[in-house]
């Protein structure tokens, strides 16, 4: 079984996410989180699992992802969906774990 654990401070809203996500068969990837944000949360019991295969291979406003939390995430901006998408691509052995980060500086 590969697992990923992730954490994402989504910025100046303050509100940090847990994403775990694992697999047994390098495709279909179970999703678990905690979050902070009240918007988020909402999205528990649509986002549970995806096959990794579709999911990573199609447009970004095509996937799962996107399109469960579009329903709810006010912030087109939010870096969750890329990191619930990094975590899927981690479990399911299509990427080695690796920190990924953006920076601002005015």
């Amino acid at each position: 079984m590969i697992m990923a654990q992730l954490t994402v401070d989504a910025g100046i809203c303050g509100f940090t996410t847990t994403i775990q996500t694992a697999s047994a068969d390098m495709q279909i990837v179970q999703i678990s989180f905690e979050s902070e944000c009240p918007h988020v949360n909402k999205a528990k019991e649509e986002l549970t699992s995806v096959d990794a295969f579709q999911e990573l291979f199609k447009k970004p406003h095509e996937t799962t992802v996107y399109q469960v939390l579009s329903k709810y995430q006010p912030h087109v901006t939010c870096p969750l969906y890329s990191g619930f998408l990094k975590g899927i691509e981690v479990a399911a052995g299509m990427a080695l774990p690796k920190d990924a980060s953006i920076s601002i500086e005015n």
